[in-house]
């Protein structure tokens, strides 16, 4: 909030003013003062509620020790987060999402947390999707909004299951869909579907707890696992490319959240080393464990972040 000048009365000079005219001055200071308050709250950024995040669950990585039998396995899919709150639709950022009118019409007043997902390897489509603005009425046809949870429900997530799936069959309409949940027996199992979904072309697999409730925390409680695992960095340079990548970006300098810095090399497409992702952005990448020296073992470039 803006600082304002703390307006007292002993500031104001008091020779030669009428007892009565310094009472009513100092009564309009004081009203002044208010009204300047008021206003400073009604400009502040920390007001505005759209720049508060949607209370989604945040998921862990899947770590040794877990006890399978107490979790729902289902596949990740690879769009963008969407938070219905019973009467828009918002990012985990806490945007409003400017679907069409249909897409969103006759939704119910409870909130749904889902996937808004254009099917297995279209991150890139989901996400130039919902970013149109006025939005793409045909790409929506395409977008399905895979629904995971039911945050509003007080139940733990064995009953919230039942209670979804019987929310998204009253609605109807096809491109609402409930997440599949199952069980697997033991992690033999756990890491044969996640073959069977990296092989399908998906990301990976959610893994949630039965017994937890809602809360809008990142805990074991809900878990993501994939074949590698994802980070963001922020842009420090582009390097110039060698041979076949001559005159066009090489490898971006990436700078951690830690301050340590390294190359990012793979995983671009041509069209991405012509006009490579702006200096300052933060980008994801995919590795696979770190080096001693705390540095990202065999990253590759996923996605600019939005």
């Amino acid at each position: 909030m803006p600082q304002l000048p703390c307006l007292d009365p002993v500031d104001v000079p008091q020779r030669f003013v009428p007892a009565n005219v310094m009472q009513r001055f100092v009564r309009w200071l004081r009203i002044l003062h208010a009204l300047l308050m008021l206003i400073g709250l009604l400009v502040s950024p920390t007001c505005n509620a759209g720049n508060n995040t949607a209370p989604v669950m945040l998921a862990n990585v899947y770590h040794a020790g877990i006890k399978l039998d107490a979790y729902w396995v289902s596949e990740k899919y690879d769009g963008v987060r969407g938070y219905w709150d019973g009467e828009q639709l918002l990012a985990r950022s806490g945007a409003v999402i400017h679907a069409p009118a249909w897409f969103t019409a006759h939704w119910p007043r409870t909130p749904m947390d889902g996937e808004l997902w254009a099917g297995r390897g279209k991150f890139d489509v989901a996400s130039a999707t919902i970013r149109q603005e006025p939005a793409d009425d045909a790409a929506w046809r395409r977008m399905r909004f895979m629904v995971f949870d039911l945050p509003g429900h007080p139940g733990i997530f064995d009953e919230r299951i039942p209670a979804l799936h019987g929310l998204v069959t009253q609605l109807n309409v096809p491109w609402v869909q409930a997440v599949r949940q199952y069980k697997v027996a033991d992690e033999a199992a756990l890491e044969a579907e996640l073959a069977r979904v990296v092989k399908e072309g998906g990301e990976g697999l959610v893994l949630h707890r039965g017994a937890s409730l809602y809360r809008a925390v990142r805990s074991d409680d809900l878990l993501k696992y994939k074949p590698y695992e994802d980070a963001e960095a922020r842009v420090v340079a582009h390097l110039p490319g060698k041979g076949k990548y001559a005159g066009m970006m090489g490898s971006l300098l990436v700078e951690m959240p830690d301050g340590a810095q390294f190359r990012l090399g793979t995983g671009f497409t041509d069209e991405q080393r012509r006009h490579p992702p702006a200096v300052g952005s933060q980008v994801t990448y995919r590795f696979r464990g770190m080096t001693p020296a705390g540095k990202p073992r065999f990253a590759s470039f996923l996605r600019v972040r939005e």
